[in-house]
């Protein structure tokens, strides 16, 4: 969401179907959202122990931000209202850039089942790697294996950088397809 902004609410604790619903409310009664339109695809999430609510802006709902501003300083002790743009900086260390999402994502690799061979599971992790567009990171990984101390040492490490599962776990066409790549 970096370069998008929204209101987040702290401490909303029960149903947030209930908390969309009364802030939508409230801010139409206040005169912050115009022309009938409300706040949609909300999301809840959990920091330093509080459920919290972003209210994305987006184009299709119309708001009065002037009258939005003032509302937040003014309930800011009963919501903790603070704008996404201030939030996930100084309190979430910052947006992830699509580089460090692509680096962090974690491809499922059915390594349950297998010859369990070192090598063959590195081989197996670093072509479901490589298939996922993910090539630095089969190089990266192969290097930390081979420099690793022990074989729990290196299945941590593969773990790193796979979902490691079964292929049990995988869809009938998932699991066929792997097997005529193995």
């Amino acid at each position: 969401m970096d370069g998008a902004e929204g209101l987040i609410l702290q401490g909303c604790g029960g149903d947030p179907q209930e908390w969309v619903d009364g802030i939508n409310d409230l801010l139409t009664e206040e005169g912050i959202l115009l022309d009938g339109t409300k706040f949609h695809d909300c999301s809840t999430f959990r920091h330093d122990g509080l459920t919290c609510l972003l209210f994305p802006f987006s184009d299709d709902v119309k708001i009065d931000t002037g009258k939005l501003a003032m509302w937040r300083l003014q309930t800011h002790g009963d919501f903790g209202g603070t704008w996404l743009s201030d939030y996930v900086p100084n309190r979430l260390g910052g947006f992830i850039s699509a580089e460090q999402e692509q680096k962090t994502r974690k491809p499922d690799c059915p390594l349950i089942g297998q010859d369990g061979n070192i090598f063959n599971l590195l081989g197996l992790a670093a072509r479901t790697l490589r298939e996922a567009g993910l090539d630095e990171q089969a190089k990266e990984m192969c290097g930390r294996i081979r420099e690793s101390g022990s074989y729990d040492q290196a299945l941590g490490i593969i773990g790193e950088y796979v979902n490691i599962t079964s292929a049990d776990d995988m869809g009938e066409d998932e699991s066929e397809e792997m097997e005529m790549k193995l």
